[in-house]
């Protein structure tokens, strides 16, 4: 077996294993690999298939109870098709996942990730007047294509305004990423936007999309991902050999736990991320409806814009995808399966390949009857200040390795060595974050430990959840009831030695103790002996104040920078000019200085009231939960209700899909027009004269907000005018 390391792999419709591996001098080399195929079976392989197949009777108990080998994927395909309806069947996929499974191979093993072949991508295009792009018109070509490789950047300009020319575009563009070889190719919305349009220009000229290794064009189809309670569909593209990358997804990925960030807009995370200064002085901005006309007119500005478009997708992959490329030295998928695939299916691949190389029968995933989930309350309200927080190190995975009880369906007994063996990695890199001797070293190393930390915390999500093949409910419920009793037997404790108790969730304590501020380690000590063997407490950093709203919803000022927790406090459904309105509010109470919450109340008041309020500043920016062509079935069905999301889609051309954010205002309703969905419009065509804003209805929502929130600011009292003839 080729020891060199697999950099991309593509199983061709034959069932033909294509593999790009690295060369000694970093290059890459491409070749045609042999792999037997296998699907797990509940009997024996039908007859007729005896002469093309082995079959083969795995040990111990199981639904699939043998396993069936080809060497033709077209044999086993058929033999799985055939037997489906008569007994149980299950075959890995995608195929690439079962090649890797099968040779004990990862992608990428023994390759660092400065060592990784990347390119950023990003176009620019024409539009017809104001409106957005759209691939369909004639007109609407590609202006200009920009590709960066490390530190170059290979841009394609478009010529002339011919279908000529773009069609030479397109072409240059397959020659490049020939030549270039990347084994990502990434891009910020590159899915929905940048490769879809390059497609259906490609198509409209009759160009192929050759952006595959192994000579291979591009592949599309329809997918959705699942992010936190929605999903979101987009035009996956498939290069054969490489990895598409969307950052788009991924920040939205990285925002459901930390729930940071307001909007995903390229510009808006490059600026969270620090990657370009709030300011933007070193930034080139171009609207969108000018982009056409700068690259006419401006044409050193268009290619300034278009850099750093590339610098800022750039800046953000250096930051998320090193937490993917890890997972991938982990679990038998590709890195492109790695940022679209959910943690259970990647778990269930560990289990997959222990059994498969064991010859062990296999489980499907069993019930999971409904459990209490961890321990969570908040016990004051208020600001606070000299506040501490400590957390119990990974609690769920420290708990299962207390209980040490591998799944029920676990023969093998693979889940709680799998786990320990996991957490001695992860400590491992932890300490090289430290000791390492280059900072490239140490980088490397924090992605390994935050990859291994994620990986590890899921084993316990794994178990409760319904389609994992060896999910636990039983031992799922009874880690979360030893984590409610150790949890509130440190509250307990911390509330002995004088602390008050702020907030408490699952696994973490926030607490206000002057006594203990500076010296946090005194108490750690104090508490830790309430702990049992294994599980440690620590100490997770001190804030300056902590402004305590309701449970799970708080913000923390740690003299620098205010960090929210909560979609009470930072909802991204919610208007601008409210969000600013809590912003500037939060920043008083911890004492971070900023805008006055009263001043920016009789402000808003007054422009909304003169109808001289920034339409931006007003509208609502909502994701759709459902294509508008569905939406516009439900509602000629009778169905209900209408929202005022879908009604906007609808009056959009062209029109967004499920997943897309909309933005919309609400105008003044017209007779027997009371509800919202009725006086939606978008905010493209918004005009202050012939389709205004409604002003009542945008002050109902300050008074409104006035009235939520000034209870907390002692002696500014925020009371509706028409209670006190102004604001104070």
């Amino acid at each position: 077996m080729n020891a060199e390391p697999i950099c991309g792999v593509w199983v061709d419709r034959t069932g033909k294993v294509w593999v790009s591996r690295r060369t000694e001098q970093s290059g890459r080399a491409e070749a045609c690999e042999d792999m037997r195929w296998f699907a797990w079976l509940g009997g024996p392989a039908p007859t007729e298939f005896a002469e093309k197949t082995e079959s083969h009777e795995l040990a111990g108990e199981g639904v699939f109870t043998h396993i069936v080998e080809a060497d033709s994927w077209e044999t086993l395909d058929r033999l799985a098709k055939s037997v489906r309806g008569s007994q149980s069947v299950d075959v890995v996929k995608p195929r690439e996942s079962q090649f890797l499974l099968r040779q004990r191979s990862r992608v990428f093993a023994e390759v660092k990730f400065s060592e990784l072949k990347r390119c950023q991508l990003d176009i620019e295009t024409a539009s017809t007047g104001d409106a957005f792009s759209n691939a369909d018109q004639p007109d609407d070509r590609v202006l200009a294509i920009g590709l960066r490789f490390g530190d170059r950047d290979r841009t394609l300009v478009l010529a002339e305004m011919t279908d000529e020319a773009e069609k030479v575009l397109l072409e240059q563009l397959n020659v490049v990423i020939a030549e270039e070889d990347p084994d990502t190719i990434e891009g910020h919305n590159v899915f929905k936007f940048d490769l879809d349009f390059l497609k259906r220009r490609a198509k409209r000229l009759k160009v192929a999309c050759r952006w595959g290794r192994f000579g291979q064009n591009a592949s599309f189809r329809s997918s959705r991902l699942k992010v936190a309670e929605r999903w979101i569909d987009f035009p996956r593209c498939d290069l054969p050999g490489r990895t598409v990358v969307d950052t788009f997804l991924l920040v939205q990925l990285y925002d459901v736990s930390t729930r940071e960030l307001s909007a995903f807009g390229l510009k808006d995370v490059a600026v969270h991320f620090g990657i370009t200064s709030a300011e933007g002085s070193e930034r080139t901005y171009i609207p969108g409806n000018r982009i056409h006309q700068a690259y006419v007119e401006d044409r050193a500005n268009f290619l300034k814009y278009l850099a750093d478009d590339l610098r800022e997708t750039k800046g953000i992959a250096d930051r998320l995808l090193p937490t993917y490329f890890e997972q991938v030295k982990t679990f038998p998928l590709t890195l492109q399966e790695a940022t679209l695939r959910g943690t259970t299916g990647k778990i269930d691949l560990l289990f997959l390949e222990h059994y498969f190389h064991a010859r062990q029968a296999t489980p499907v995933p069993p019930m999971v009857s409904p459990f209490e989930g961890g321990f969570s309350k908040s016990f004051q309200e208020g600001v606070f200040r000299h506040v501490l927080h400590f957390d119990v190190a990974s609690l769920y995975p420290s708990l299962l390795m207390h209980i040490d009880r591998n799944p029920v369906n676990d023969v093998l007994g693979v889940f709680i060595p799998m786990l320990k063996e996991l957490r001695e990695y992860r400590l491992k890199y932890k300490q090289l974050v430290r000791t390492a001797p280059t900072a490239e070293e140490r980088a490397e190393a924090d992605a390994r430990q935050s990859s291994f930390k994620i990986l590890i915390n899921s084993f316990y999500g794994y178990l409760g959840f319904s389609g994992a093949r060896f999910g636990d409910g039983e031992l799922a419920a009874e880690v979360t009831r030893k984590g409610r009793e150790l949890l509130q037997a440190l509250i307990a404790e911390l509330g002995d030695q004088g602390a008050t108790i702020l907030e408490a969730d699952t696994d973490g304590i926030y607490l206000s103790s002057e006594e203990y501020f500076k010296k946090p380690e005194d108490l750690l000590a104090l508490a830790a002996k309430v702990l049992p063997p294994g599980i440690e407490l620590e100490y997770d950093g001190r804030y300056t104040a902590m402004f305590c709203y309701k449970a799970k919803n708080y913000a923390l000022y740690d003299g620098e920078k205010i960090t929210l927790k909560g979609s009470a406090l930072r909802s991204r459904g919610i208007e601008p000019y409210l969000r600013r309105l809590s912003d500037s509010l939060i920043s008083h109470l911890l004492g971070a200085g900023g805008e006055s919450p009263t001043d920016l109340v009789l402000h808003y008041r007054e422009v909304i009231e003169n109808h001289t309020a920034p339409i931006h500043e007003l509208a609502k920016t909502e994701s759709l939960n459902q294509n508008p062509e569905t939406y516009e079935r439900l509602i000629a069905g009778g169905g209900k209700p209408r929202r005022a999301t879908g009604e906007v889609a609808l009056k959009m051309d062209p029109r967004p899909r499920m997943g897309d954010r909309v933005s919309y205002y609400i105008q003044p309703g017209g007779k027997g027009q009371t509800s919202n969905w009725q006086r939606a419009r978008p905010i493209a065509v918004f005009d202050k004269t012939n389709a205004p804003y409604d002003p009542k209805y945008y002050l109902k929502k300050l008074e409104d907000w006035a009235k939520r929130y000034g209870g907390f600011l002692e002696s500014e009292k925020l009371t509706p005018p028409d209670e006190q003839g102004s604001l104070f």
